[in-house]
């Protein structure tokens, strides 16, 4: 599917990698609408890319799917293209000090990260199903966003984990499900970016984080994943399946 001339739909595009892939759709020639619980950074990155920002909690499933019409009014087409980047990455060890538990660490970044991309996913998919397919047979494509702790999650990170690992998980079965409908469904496991929860380490924190990656030695950037969900878009062989985008980093236990 060519990018030039598609409606696309980013959650998360106020900031880190949904605003690098708005802003790489937009660069191709897509119609972008930007979704963020932050309706301010969602405007102001949509304004920069002649875009239309919605807000909603993508937890929230009822207001996803007004949200998903908001914009669908606001492009004037259902979005062919759906990319999800909103999540949240908290920490906690599973039993904590003096004995403390984190369900509510556990229960929150569940509902944010993996019901919040199925509840996009179901919506959107729900739509493309009644759009004309395009002269292949597809009629859309929907890119998640897992991460390599799906993986080698560290330590405090079990809750983190086991939300990208449900996102990694039913891309497979996702994307058998829409393939009578011409629906692709792919999910991109990124290491460590640089983004605004990365940028917010102190600077020896992030130099250890950043001594493990082994080629390029670097934080990833916004962009590098931005290409990725481009070329796959545009790849109609890509589908139910999880791509690391990492620089072949193995994260160690803590």
């Amino acid at each position: 599917m060519l990018i030039s001339g598609q409606a696309a739909f980013v959650t998360g595009g106020g900031s880190g990698l949904g605003a690098a892939t708005a802003r790489h759709f937009a660069s191709q020639g897509a119609k972008v609408a930007i979704l963020d619980f932050d309706i301010d950074r969602a405007r102001t990155v949509a304004e920069e890319i002649g875009g239309f920002a919605v807000q909603a909690d993508v937890s929230d499933e009822a207001a996803v799917g007004a949200a998903l019409d908001e914009a669908i009014g606001l492009l004037g087409e259902t979005p062919r293209v759906v990319v999800n980047c909103a999540g949240v990455g908290f920490a906690a060890r599973i039993v904590g000090r003096e004995g403390k538990l984190s369900f509510d660490t556990f229960e929150k970044t569940l509902k944010v990260n993996l019901f919040g991309t199925f509840n996009v996913m179901s919506h959107a998919a729900r739509r493309l199903m009644d759009v004309e397919p395009l002269e292949n047979g597809e009629r859309g494509v929907i890119v998640n966003t897992a991460s390599v702790a799906f993986e080698d999650g560290q330590l405090g990170q079990a809750a983190y984990s086991a939300s990208k690992g449900g996102i990694a998980a039913m891309c497979l079965p996702a994307a058998r499900e829409f393939a009578q409908h011409g629906i692709r469904v792919m999910a991109i496991a990124p290491g460590l970016f640089r983004t605004p929860m990365m940028e917010g380490l102190p600077e020896e924190v992030s130099a250890k984080i950043t001594a493990n990656i082994p080629f390029p030695p670097r934080l990833g950037e916004p962009e590098e994943f931005a290409l990725l969900a481009g070329h796959i878009v545009t790849n109609p062989f890509l589908n139910g399946t999880t791509i690391r985008l990492d620089g072949a980093v193995r994260l160690p236990p803590r």
